[in-house]
């Protein structure tokens, strides 16, 4: 069964409507994106579980569903549902957030082979960004001290902006924009340098699954600061094999961190795509 536009467009609905801005200082906005998303997942035949966490005497929430046999190795598919300042963020981060709904909607019923757990953190964001207090460096780090078996991380991080247009692709450097398409109509699997048959594996499943999408894949070496730019570093830092799933963020979409980055930009249709392409890509593991 494919990836349910509708039911994209229904979750990023709801959290771009949150008043005021779901941000780190919005607990409020915060928790009700957390109890949506925890709601969507006790829709489904896994364990829903909450991480709670401080920072700076706030609370904030891990949302965890998990599927498959209970002591099997880990596969982890997570997405921030934070904002940066006062926007409403339809692709930073709710389109991420819409995908790994879905992904568990899909998913949830079949048979597996490892434990899959889908995780929406907070604090991807500044202040937090790059902090111990971002929800993925808490879960993260909460897998390395109980010694859990990961056999890998999917992050998922803006999938929503695509551009038919030329030129619409930027890049950081000639060198890549030698590359890389010059048209943002693409999804871009990005890996670290060390371990590029895990993001191999990623973008040749993504694109067998992504119906017409183009996957494209990129790794980068750790230190690059492109490299990190949302959750997956985290797993990084304890050699866990991740992938970044993102249509470039501010490389492609003019709406980055503004209060333009609203609904009604997003295509729904190459969302789902990428959602089909993820679902088949982890399922091939």
């Amino acid at each position: 069964m494919p990836a349910s536009q509708t039911r994209l467009y229904d979750d990023v609905a709801f959290l771009t409507s949150l008043q005021p801005a779901r941000n780190y200082l919005n607990l409020e906005s915060l928790n009700r994106a957390a109890d949506y998303i925890k709601t969507e997942f006790e829709k489904l035949s896994g364990l829903v579980l909450e991480q709670a966490f401080e920072a700076d005497g706030r609370r904030y929430r891990n949302i965890i569903a998990s599927f498959g046999p209970p002591e099997a190795a880990r596969i982890i598919i997570g997405a921030h549902y934070d904002v940066d300042g006062d926007q409403p963020g339809a692709d930073d981060n709710a389109s991420a957030v819409a995908g790994l709904l879905e992904t568990a909607r899909l998913l949830h019923q079949l048979p597996l082979k490892y434990r899959f757990d889908f995780v929406a953190y907070p604090n991807e964001e500044q202040p937090y960004a790059a902090t111990e207090y971002m929800g993925s460096a808490v879960h993260a780090k909460s897998l390395h001290k109980a010694g859990t078996a990961v056999r890998a991380m999917v992050c998922y991080e803006m999938i929503g902006y695509f551009s038919d247009l030329p030129g619409s692709q930027q890049f950081p450097d000639e060198a890549l924009a030698l590359l890389y398409p010059q048209v943002g109509d693409f999804i871009i699997v990005l890996g670290k340098m060390g371990q590029e048959p895990f993001t191999y594996h990623m973008q040749q499943h993504m694109q067998a699954h992504a119906g017409s999408l183009n996957v494209q894949q990129i790794s980068l070496p750790e230190s690059m600061p492109l490299a990190k730019l949302s959750d997956h570093r985290n797993y990084w830092t304890y050699g866990y094999d991740a992938v970044m799933i993102s249509d470039t963020s501010f490389l492609r979409n003019p709406h980055y961190h503004k209060p333009t980055d609203t609904i009604d930009t997003l295509d729904f249709r190459r969302m789902a795509q990428v959602v089909d392409g993820v679902l088949g890509a982890v399922l091939a593991l």
